[in-house]
This record gives structure tokens, sequence and C-alpha cells, in this order.
């Protein structure tokens, strides 16, 4: 496995991130314990999840399995856990239930806590900006929650460019730390990031977290899986007729490669300056051992420059790619 920093902040995570949406509504509690032994033994020590994850009518149930799953096994020390506040657990909407104010951050953090079986959170992040709460009240909320041991870094999901740098400028003038990492949207067919949140990112010293790697499952060969029988919801067919030259493109250059296209839309995610590990999101045991291939997988310039012109990214020098 390899290891890189999380942002500026001393801590060393793995470079996959073991995302666990899918325990709960598509992976049961006892196979989601097994893949958690798995990644850990694999040397993944970076787990992510969030307070609302676990299917409609059970949100937290996610939390909920991890939170069995260190009582068990005994290993809440190897693993770096990170959870997310702002969306309410409740299937009905009530005031200060979501979002960022500090009733509902101290609520949140408490209720996470309790859930996943643990005395701190590593990393404690906002799933969204929000717009209603000013960054002091949200920075007093969190510099609360560090000073209690309930939480040790701060990062954000979702963040523009912009936030990132209002966010950290705030914490600054409190003498906070500030976000130490930023989970984005980012695979080879979304790289808006790529303009101003990755320039933020790498001033403000943040890590960044790309989640939906595979494009939702757009750049895991999705082609060959239909034409081998694989059955496609409608959502999905759409998308790939929309996106079908590039996808051509995309499966053609696997191929020449000879890797799976899933484990390549990893490894060039690994390639990119900046990126501490992608989030894989394995529903399987099969699908976590496909993914870990990825580490393997090197790019050279030949490569990175083909997939450029499969993908384009957004262009020009970034952040100022907007007026060049």
């Amino acid at each position: 496995m390899q290891y890189t920093h999380l942002g500026r902040s001393g801590l060393l995570v793995s470079r996959l991130v073991l995302g666990t949406m899918n325990f709960g509504p598509h992976t049961s509690e006892e196979d989601a314990h097994a893949i958690m032994d798995r990644a850990l033994d694999a040397g993944i020590n970076f787990f992510d999840t969030a307070n609302g994850y676990g299917g409609q009518g059970h949100r937290g149930r996610t939390e909920e399995i991890i939170g069995r799953w260190f009582a068990k096994s005994g290993r809440r020390d190897e693993v770096v856990l990170a959870t997310k506040c702002y969306g309410s657990t409740l299937d009905e909407d009530k005031p200060n239930y979501s979002k960022l104010s500090a009733v509902n951050v101290r609520r949140s953090a408490i209720a996470s806590l309790e859930r996943l079986q643990t005395d701190h959170i590593d990393l404690y992040q906002m799933h969204h900006v929000d717009r209603a709460t000013s960054w002091d009240e949200v920075w007093q909320s969190m510099d609360r929650l560090v000073a209690a041991g309930d939480i040790v870094y701060v990062g954000s999901s979702n963040f523009a460019g912009w936030h990132i740098a209002a966010a950290n400028e705030a914490a600054k003038a409190r003498h906070s730390l500030g976000l130490v990492s930023e989970q984005s949207l980012y695979h080879l067919g979304a790289r808006t990031v790529e303009l101003e949140v990755l320039p933020a990112a790498r001033h403000y010293g943040l890590g960044v977290i790309p989640w939906s790697p595979l494009g939702g499952g757009l750049l895991g060969g999705v082609l060959q899986k239909i034409e081998s029988g694989r059955r496609a919801d409608a959502g999905m067919l759409r998308r790939v007729e929309e996106n079908r030259a590039q996808l051509e493109a995309w499966e053609s250059f696997c191929r020449d490669l000879g890797e799976a296209p899933g484990d390549v839309a990893l490894a060039w995610l690994l390639h990119q300056d900046g990126v501490t590990g992608p989030i894989i999101g394995p529903r399987t045991m099969e699908q976590l051992d496909s993914a870990l291939h990825a580490l393997e997988i090197e790019l050279d310039e030949s490569a990175l420059k083909r997939l450029d012109e499969i993908f384009p990214g957004p262009g020009g020098a970034a952040p100022e790619a907007y007026a060049w």
C-alpha cells in the first residue's frame, strides 16, 4: 500500500479511501464487516462515511454498521475515520436538524460518535457549504469539538475554490488549523475542479479526495458490460449514448493498455497533482480486490496525453483560465 500525508497535516493515509455508502442499502452488514477487514489487511487505513448514509428510512445505519465492526474487531486505532455532517438523519424536515449551525454541528457530532461507538472522529467533514451560517460560527463549533477531543481534523466536501479560501482565511484569523482536505466530484469525465478547486486546495494545503471516481459506473467498462448482456437502467443507457464516442475510445485505450477500465480510471486520479486518494465504494469483496490493482498501474506521458485527448480538461492555466 502507498501512503501520503493528508494535505499539510502530519497524518498518513492510504492512497485508496474505503467508501462505505453501500454498507446497508446494497451490502449486508456481514459482508461490510468482511470488506473492512480485508481493506485494513490490504493496508487501506482511510475509511469514509457520513451521518446520512444508510438509505431512506435508515439514515445513520452505515455509521452503526461501522460502529459494530469497531466493537467486534477491536481495530478502531488502525483506522483513520472520516465522517460528515450537514444533512439530517431524520425522514421529516425539522428546524435545526441540518446544515452547519452550532446547534446542529454539535448534535451531529455527538450522534455520530454514538453510532460509530468511538470517542473521536479523525476527520470531520462538512458535506456541503451552508450559506446561511457564518464562518465564525462554523469554526467556533469545530474548535470546541477539537478542544473536547471529539474530532481531530476538519475537512470539506463539495466546496468551490472560493469556499476553501473563505473558510481557511476565517480559520487563520481565529488561529485555527482550518481545512486539511476537500472531497470533490472528480473523474476523467468531470474535470471542472481543475479550474479553481485544485489550485485553492494546493495553495491552502488541502488533500483532495475524489468521489465517484468511475463516474457512476460510466468509466468502469460499461460498453463491454452491456455487450456481454449486463442489464443497465434507462439513465445509464442514456448516458452511454450521449458519451458513446468517448467511451469507445476510452475502452479501446484500456484494452490496448491491457488493464480494466475501472482500474485505469483510479490510476489516472492517482497521477493528478494534489490528489490524496480516490474513494472506492465496493459493494463486494471482488470489487475491493480489483480496485487495489490500480496502485500498480503506471501511466506514462504518452498515456496521460492520450487520456487528455479523449477526456479534455477545462483547459487553460488555472485558476486564471476563465480569462486567458
